[in-house]
């Protein structure tokens, strides 16, 4: 008898669940607090951080995309006061549940062991005794930063040694565990010593690697929906892609995976997996609001580019290291949602100092009909956008719509 094909989810459907997962699909009303944030995030595992202020930083504006009365505030209070967020690395920087700081602990270790790889010879460098130099410095005096230790350290080429050496030193304690960033001042990060920022019921828990593997691969899947091993391996850059793939061969013996195919927007089918009880949902998931929202680059539903185009048929790349002359779009464009869809991307900046948003321009995605309802819905969000990153007018190129 052959084998039954595995079970398809359209397109449609692979969108809203995808939404679902990412906090998108809910409407943006009511209040917000300083516990919503903490569920938004531990929802989406992680937020990334970026220092670029175009209209607001990265964080920042990933939160105010789901919440309507996110405050920076929020964040703050999380992360350096309730010690319910930690400062690490994902793919990139991000802030992360501090439930999940023992699964770090695998991070710490392979680090470790990566960079003293890459510094053959750091014992007979001395990079050994600058890092317990430093060490002692913030265990005696408390945190630091950059800019306060290494005073008169000459660069070095290349690599990290591009740094002075304190400053090697600080990354290299924080890479590997034995430093936490405390907060920052302004977007420059201050360390202390780890014990004195993460919580004790989080600092010492323990996990095996085969425990960590396990939750980093069903913490993904939970979070994505559907995904290859490839792309759970990817979510945390926490595990390497063959434990990715191991596990999935085994949780697809035993049922606890299946596999299935998921409808493209161009029509192609990508096998994937998925719990089996995911499938369960796809007649009840909610259907995303048809209100505008402009994301951040670095949305989480965005930070897979090859994921969303295959999903929404968007191809976004961000050209912030493009030359000028040679950019398509802009320097720092938001891609903007509606519903299901992404209609197109916008490049707008905060002109603080002149208490105004300005626009240069959006450009609707090719069979985007800009209709007085669709702009009026993207000027409110430019409203909404303005407000929060702390301006009182929008002001608009004449030319801000790219119609033709």
């Amino acid at each position: 008898m052959p084998a039954s094909s595995p079970p398809q989810i359209s397109n449609a459907a692979a969108r809203h669940l995808f939404l679902d997962r990412h906090g998108l699909a809910t409407p943006l009303r009511g209040t917000t607090s300083v516990e919503d944030v903490n569920s938004t995030i531990k929802s989406l595992g992680f937020v990334q951080v970026d220092s670029i202020n175009t209209v607001a930083r990265a964080h920042h504006m990933i939160l105010a995309s789901r919440l309507p009365g996110y405050k920076e505030s929020h964040l703050k209070r999380l992360l350096e006061k309730n010690r319910q967020l930690f400062e690490h690395w994902t793919h990139d920087a991000s802030v992360i549940p501090a439930d999940f700081f023992p699964h770090w602990r695998l991070r710490f270790d392979r680090d470790r062991e990566k960079l003293i790889g890459r510094w053959r010879n750091w014992r007979q460098n001395g990079f050994e005794a600058k890092f317990n130099e430093v060490l002692q410095q913030v265990s005696d005096h408390g945190p630091v930063s950059s800019s306060t230790v290494g005073e008169g350290e000459k660069r070095s080429n290349g690599g990290w040694w591009n740094w002075h050496p304190s400053k090697t030193a600080l990354e290299f304690l924080w890479r590997t565990g034995a430093l936490s960033v405390c907060h920052r001042q302004g977007f420059q990060k201050i360390y202390d010593l780890t014990e004195r920022v993460v919580l004790d019921e989080h600092r010492n828990t323990r996990f095996e690697t085969s425990e960590t593997i396990e939750w980093a691969n069903r913490a993904a899947l939970d979070r994505l929906g559907f995904a290859t091993s490839g792309e759970l391996a990817a979510f945390w850059d926490l595990i390497t892609p063959a434990e990715a793939k191991t596990w999935c061969e085994r949780k697809l013996a035993t049922g606890e995976i299946l596999e299935v195919l998921i409808e493209c927007a161009d029509g192609a089918v990508r096998k994937c997996f998925a719990a089996p009880e995911t499938l369960d949902t796809l007649d009840n998931l909610p259907e995303p609001p048809s209100r505008v929202r402009i994301l951040s680059p670095f949305d989480p539903a965005l930070r897979d580019r090859k994921r969303a185009e295959r999903l929404f048929g968007f191809h976004y790349r961000i050209e912030v290291f493009v030359p000028e002359p040679k950019r398509q779009y802009g320097y720092y464009v938001f891609p903007v949602l509606e519903s299901d869809k992404l209609i197109g991307r916008i490049d707008m900046k905060a002109h603080r100092s002149e208490d105004r948003l300005h626009v240069k321009a959006f450009w609707p995605e090719k069979g985007t009909r800009m209709g007085k309802g669709r702009i009026a819905k993207l000027e409110s969000e430019i409203g909404r956008m303005a407000r929060f990153s702390g301006c009182s007018s929008v002001t608009f190129e004449r030319d801000w719509l790219r119609t033709s």
